[in-house]
């Protein structure tokens, strides 16, 4: 499994003690320094069974410079959404965990987490 942080993040933080503590296999990615590319945001977005807008950060400074509280939550605006995710990594909600099995969530609290962890 792979693990999208930041590493100032303490939910990252949190969610990587909880893959710690139950020995899980995963790479870390720190989305910041590598960032996912449009293409890959639509295939996390589709596992997540997410839109863009789900897993925006719209309290960050960047979001209120490109006006994102008044674009359009449509099919139509998704791209728009995804292009400003891609350009702008840091709006990115955080940490997103994507298993090996086809399974991923945004692992705010550890209950999240421990969902995509393997049944052991």
């Amino acid at each position: 499994m792979e693990i999208w942080i930041n590493p100032d993040c303490s939910k990252c933080r949190s969610a990587l003690s909880v893959l710690d503590a139950e020995k899980a296999d995963y790479t870390v990615r720190r989305y910041l320094d590598d960032p996912p590319g449009e293409q890959e945001l639509r295939e996390v977005l589709a596992r997540l069974g997410l839109e863009p807008w789900d897993i925006t950060r719209t309290g960050e400074p960047v979001a209120a410079e490109l006006g994102l509280a008044g674009w359009p939550r449509t099919a139509e605006g998704r791209d728009r959404w995804i292009a400003a995710l891609a350009a702008h990594p840091v709006l990115i909600q955080r940490p997103i965990i994507t298993a090996d099995d086809g399974r991923a969530v945004v692992g705010r609290s550890e209950d999240a987490v421990r969902s995509v962890l393997p049944p052991g």
